[in-house]
Order: C-alpha cells, then structure tokens, then sequence
C-alpha cells in the first residue's frame, strides 16, 4: 500500500510533467506547436519541456518515497502523543474523515490530470473551430498593434499585413483616403455581416496562447463585378482567398473591394499571430 501511494505521489509530480514535455517537444518537432502556442514563445516552450524532462529523468535515480522525507524527526511528536495517553485517539478520529476527504481530493485531481495529459498525448493537435471564433466575436473589435499599425498602414508598408493588422486599420481610421486603393491579398474564413448584405473575412489572432485566441474580421463589399465567386453561394466558416483593394464608402468605412474570391480548404496554421 505504501508503495503504491509513493508510485502513485510520483506520477502526479515528475510523471505528468515528463509526458507534458514529451507532447510538446513533439509538437515542435513536427512544426504544429504553433496550433497552441504564438511561434514567438516556441523557444520557452520548448527549454521548458527540456528541463522538465531532465528533472524527470534525474528523480527515477532516486528511491520511491525520497520526495516525502522532509527530514522532519516524527518520533518525537509520536512520543509526546503517547505520552498524553488519551489524547492519541481522541484525535486520530477527529483527523480520520478530514484524511478521507483529503485522499479523495487527491485521486479524484489525479485521475482528472491523467486524462487531461494522456490525452494530450494520444489525441492528435487541433486548431480552434470557426464556430468558436464567432461566439468569441463580441461586436467590438480588438484592436492588434495599436498605433505603429496604423502609422504603417498610412505609409503604404502594409506587405505583412493580415487581417488582425487591417481589422485595427479599419476601426481606427480618421482618414480614410489615407487607405483606399491599396492593395491586399487576404485569407481567412467567411462570417456574415450583419449591418449590409456583404460578408466579413475573419481570422483567429494568437497573442500568447490559444487561451487568449481573439477574432478579428473586415468586411468585404458586396456586388463587385468580376468577383471569381459569387458571394451569395459563400458558406459561412468557408474559407477563401480574396483579392483586391481598400476602398471607402460615402461615410469613410473602409472595406475591401475584392477582384476575386477564391474558395480553398483550411490551412494548416490558419491562425495569425
């Protein structure tokens, strides 16, 4: 019994951590830890698995039960109990339902942490679904950059600009004319447009982690002639790849003017960061 308790203290402690750093070093390997994390932290990311996994390895050259002894003197403190006569059983029944409590606590956090890190290990990576994107959509949109995106988008240099760089653009513009005729190739997945009868092009923008994953989206005008696909038969969640320029509308919102809308299958990091 007290084996098993030691086995079962460490598997909880350097084993969850070494199967953790084993995924995500495996993640890294084969190029899809960006499905979890920005590309940007991968190297923290991966030093930590390298450690984690070291320390691993160097706590099995050590005896079970090693990570308990604390190097505290129990004898004394038994002694003492013994010492006090009636004062040993009284409260080993006072402490025997909190150990029960405390022990079920303890394996239902386990098993609750196995599933979660064997899955990790057994389930192949996914990314985020566009549905989940939609309902993260609040209405408002965030703004990535701030004003050094703004002041590039002003000066023309928008060349690596995706669509969380032009969804600030567009919320933050006071000149629009600054903007219009600029030209963009744009991917990302269809979302309605609920204030005209166009559709939206969405994307998920990672910041640090998939935790804080947020949609961005611009609008993309409607009855533009020559459009390669026509809008109406445009799924939402479908992704494409729109071409075409900025332009502004009598009130100075910006869109994008597509010339043309080509539908394509989702790609592999269809996050932007």
């Amino acid at each position: 019994m007290a084996t098993a308790r030691m086995a079962g203290a460490r598997w909880l402690g350097v084993g969850l951590a070494a199967v953790l750093a084993v995924v995500t070093l495996g993640l890294a390997v084969t190029g899809r830890l960006q499905l979890y994390i920005n590309p940007a932290q991968a190297w923290f990311a991966v030093g930590m698995a390298v450690l984690a996994l070291a320390g691993a390895v160097w706590s099995c050259t050590l005896p079970l039960g090693t990570e308990n002894d604390h190097g505290h003197d129990h004898g004394a403190a038994h002694d003492h109990d013994d010492a006090a006569g009636h004062a040993l059983p009284t409260r080993g029944r006072r402490r025997a339902p909190r150990r029960l409590a405390g022990g079920a606590l303890v394996v239902t956090g386990g098993v609750i942490a196995s599933a979660v890190t064997v899955a990790a290990l057994v389930l192949p990576p996914a990314s985020l679904s566009v549905d989940l994107a939609m309902d993260r959509d609040t209405g408002t949109p965030p703004l990535f950059g701030g004003a050094d995106t703004v002041t590039l988008a002003a000066s023309g240099d928008t060349g690596s600009f995706g669509i969380g760089e032009w969804a600030t653009v567009f919320a933050t513009a006071t000149n629009p004319d600054a903007y219009t005729g600029q030209e963009v190739t744009l991917t990302g997945f269809v979302t309605p447009d609920d204030e005209t009868s166009g559709v939206r092009l969405g994307r998920l923008v990672i910041t640090h982690c998939v935790i804080d994953a947020q949609p961005a989206s611009i609008p993309v005008a409607s009855g533009a002639a020559g459009v390669g696909a026509d809008e109406a038969d445009l799924e939402v969640g479908q992704w494409i790849e729109v071409e075409g320029t900025i332009t502004a509308d009598a009130a100075g919102a910006l869109s994008v003017e597509p010339t043309t809308i080509t539908p394509i299958d989702a790609p592999e990091d269809p996050y932007e960061y």
